[in-house]
């Protein structure tokens, strides 16, 4: 499979296992592995800074990617088959613009700065 193709597909794979996290038939522990996927896939912090040349993108190839497979492989197939179709269906259209989605980490941004700036006024 071409890294286009694959790009593609984790284009697809994320959206699903989102869709996976809110079934209540997915098991807890495939569950857990989804939030901290989403949260690593959503969040502007990565293990290796991308403004390390090389290194600081190789860890979004890699560890995205490896995250993601880890988790489809916990969630039962034809659950995950069906969150496919329907995140399938969410890019339809072109992006999905649920914007109320990046609430809870525009929170969570807010209380980090919010503390660093109460860090450095003390």
């Amino acid at each position: 499979m071409k890294l286009n193709e694959k790009a593609k597909h984790l284009k697809i794979d994320i959206p699903a296992v989102y869709l996976a996290l809110k079934k209540k038939e997915t098991p807890w522990y495939a569950k857990v592995l989804a939030a901290l996927t989403i949260g690593y896939a959503l969040s502007p912090i990565d293990l290796i800074p991308d403004f390390i040349p090389v290194l600081g993108y190789l860890d979004d190839i890699i560890i995205l990617p490896l995250m993601a497979s880890a988790t489809i492989k916990l969630i039962p197939k034809d659950l995950f088959a069906q969150c496919r179709l329907e995140s399938e269906q969410l890019w339809k259209d072109g992006k999905p613009t649920k914007w109320y989605y990046a609430i809870p980490l525009v929170l969570i941004w807010v209380i980090i700065v919010a503390l660093i700036v109460k860090a450095f006024i003390k």
